[in-house]
C-alpha cells in the first residue's frame, strides 16, 4: 500500500476535529456536533455511561475486567485466566485472518460507532476520525486486583497490547469501509510518566512505534495525543503522521526539540493543534492563541516558515468534564483561533 502520509496534503489547512468525548446524554445531539467540523470524528459519551470511559472502552472483552464508576479499571487474575485463551484464539485469527471487525466496540462501549459509520457512508465523508486509548495509558493506569501494576504479570501485559491493536485495526477497517480515509488517534495521555532512562519504558516506545507502523499499513493516518508534558523527541520519532498536544502547556515544549521537530517535519509530519484550554475555570482569547502560537514557531523555526503550512487544530482535549454548552463555546474559540493562524 502506498505511503498514506501524501493524505495529509488532501486536508484543509487548519481541519478542524475533536480529540474524542464530549459532555452529551443523547447521542444524536453528540453526533450533531461531531459531524460538523471539518474531520467528522466519532464521540465519546461516557456521561452517565462508564463504560465509554478511555480505558474501560479499550479493555472491553478482557476476562476478569472490572471498572469503577470513574473509569479505573483492574484485572482478576483468575477471571483472566479463565478466559484468557479464548480471546487469545480470537486475536490470532483475526490478526492471521486480516479482518479484525469481531472487536469493534459494542454498543456499551461506543453508543454512537455504529451510527458514525452510517453518517460516514451516507455522507460520503472523504475523512472520518476515531480514537483509542494507547497501551502504555492503559497498561500503566490499569491494576490487579491485589493493587500491583498490571505489567507484573507478563502474559496479561502482553495480550492487553494485543487487545488495544486488534481494537485499533477494526476501528479503522470499519471506517475504510465506510468509504472513508481514517485519521486514527491513540490516546495517551500516561505518557507524561514516561521515563528514557527506564529499559521497560523504552520496549513500551518501540511497542508503540510497531503499532504505529501496523495502522499506518491498514491506511490509517496515525496521530498520538498526549495532554501532559513527557519526552517529546522520543515521540516524535515514532513514525505517528500527527502529533496532538495541548498548545498552551507543551508547544514550547515540543519546539525545544530541535532536531526531533526537523526530522518529524521533513518526513512530511505535522501537529495536531490543541489551540483552546479545556481545563475547568480556564478561559482563551483566541487572538491571544493564534499569536503565541505564531510567535512560537517562528522563535524555534525562523528558517522553517513552512511549518505551519499544514496544521490540524483541536480542543486541547476531550471535553466530557464540560458542559454542553462550553463545549460549543471551545469549538467556537477554536475556529476563531484556527482563522488566526491562517492570515
Amino acid at each position: 500500500m502506498p505511503d498514506v502520509r501524501a493524505a495529509l496534503a488532501l486536508l484543509p489547512r487548519g481541519a478542524i476535529t475533536g480529540i474524542g468525548s464530549l459532555p452529551h446524554t443523547q447521542m444524536e445531539l453528540a453526533l450533531q456536533m461531531a459531524l460538523a467540523v471539518d474531520v467528522p470524528y466519532l464521540p465519546q459519551l461516557p456521561s452517565g455511561n462508564p463504560s465509554e470511559l478511555m480505558v474501560p472502552a479499550a479493555l472491553e472483552g478482557l476476562p476478569g475486567l472490572e471498572a469503577s464508576e470513574d473509569g479505573a479499571c483492574t484485572v482478576d487474575l483468575g477471571g483472566w485466566e479463565t478466559g484468557r485463551g479464548e480471546l487469545d484464539a480470537r486475536i490470532d485469527a483475526a490478526l492471521k485472518g486480516g479482518e479484525a471487525s469481531g472487536f469493534l466496540h459494542g454498543p456499551g462501549a461506543s453508543r454512537a460507532l455504529r451510527p458514525f459509520l452510517w453518517d460516514v457512508r451516507e455522507r460520503k465523508l472523504a475523512f472520518a476520525k476515531a480514537q483509542l486509548a494507547g497501551p502504555a495509558t492503559v497498561r500503566w493506569s490499569s491494576r490487579l486486583s491485589n493493587g500491583a501494576p498490571l505489567s507484573d504479570h507478563p502474559g496479561l501485559d502482553a495480550q492487553v497490547f494485543r487487545l488495544v491493536l486488534v481494537r485499533s485495526l477494526a476501528l479503522i477497517q470499519a471506517i475504510r469501509a465506510a468509504g472513508a480515509t481514517p485519521i486514527f488517534y491513540l490516546d495517551e495521555p500516561g505518557l507524561y510518566a514516561l521515563d528514557t532512562s527506564d529499559a521497560a519504558h523504552l520496549a513500551v516506545l518501540t511497542e508503540l512505534r510497531l503499532l504505529v507502523a501496523a495502522l499506518r499499513q491498514q491506511g490509517a493516518l496515525v496521530g498520538l495525543h498526549c495532554c501532559g508534558n513527557t519526552r517529546w523527541g522520543a515521540l516524535l520519532d515514532l513514525g505517528v503522521d500527527l502529533l496532538s498536544f495541548d498548545v498552551r502547556l507543551s508547544l514550547d515544549a515540543v519546539l525545544d526539540e530541535p532536531r526531533p521537530v526537523r526530522r518529524f517535519l521533513d518526513q512530511g509530519g505535522a501537529f495536531s493543534l490543541g489551540l483552546v484550554p479545556t481545563d475547568l475555570g480556564q478561559e482563551a482569547d483566541p487572538v491571544e492563541l493564534s499569536r503565541a502560537v505564531e510567535t512560537s514557531f517562528a522563535a524555534a523555526l525562523p528558517d522553517r516558515p513552512e511549518a505551519l503550512r499544514q496544521f490540524v487544530a483541536t480542543p486541547a482535549c476531550g471535553l466530557a468534564m464540560r458542559s454542553v454548552l462550553e463545549a460549543e463555546r471551545i469549538f467556537e474559540q477554536l475556529r476563531a483561533a484556527r482563522s488566526g493562524l491562517m492570515r
